[in-house]
C-alpha cells in the first residue's frame, strides 16, 4: 500500500451537537408593509395553526379526528394563545391530515 494512502491530508473533528438546550423563540420581525389586510389575517392565522397542530403533536394527538374544537381550544389554553376560531381549528385539522 502506497505511504500515500495510509496519511490523512485533511483532520476532521467531530462536532458535536446540543439538543438539550432550552428553546429559545426567535426574535419578531414587523411583517412587510403594503399587502392586503386580509393577508396579514391569513398569516398570523397560518402560524397560530401551526404552533396548535405542533402542540396537539407532541401532546399525542395523532388523528385529525382526535382534536375536536374543544381539544384544540383547551390546548390554546394550555400553551398560553387565544382561543381559536372555527376556522383556525379546521386549518389545524387539516395541517394534521396533510402531514402523513
Amino acid at each position: 500500500m502506497p505511504a500515500a494512502a495510509l496519511t490523512s491530508k485533511t483532520k476532521s473533528t467531530p462536532r458535536s451537537v446540543l439538543f438539550d438546550l432550552p428553546y429559545v423563540p426567535r426574535e419578531k420581525k414587523a411583517l412587510p408593509a403594503g399587502r392586503p389586510r386580509e393577508w396579514y389575517i391569513t398569516h398570523n392565522r397560518r402560524l397560530k395553526a401551526m404552533r396548535l397542530a405542533i402542540a396537539l403533536l407532541d401532546s399525542g394527538v395523532w388523528m385529525p379526528n382526535q382534536a375536536k374544537n374543544t381539544t384544540i381550544r383547551s390546548m390554546a389554553e394550555d400553551i398560553g394563545i387565544h382561543p381559536p376560531s372555527d376556522i383556525t381549528c379546521h386549518m389545524v385539522r387539516a395541517l394534521m391530515r396533510y402531514s402523513r
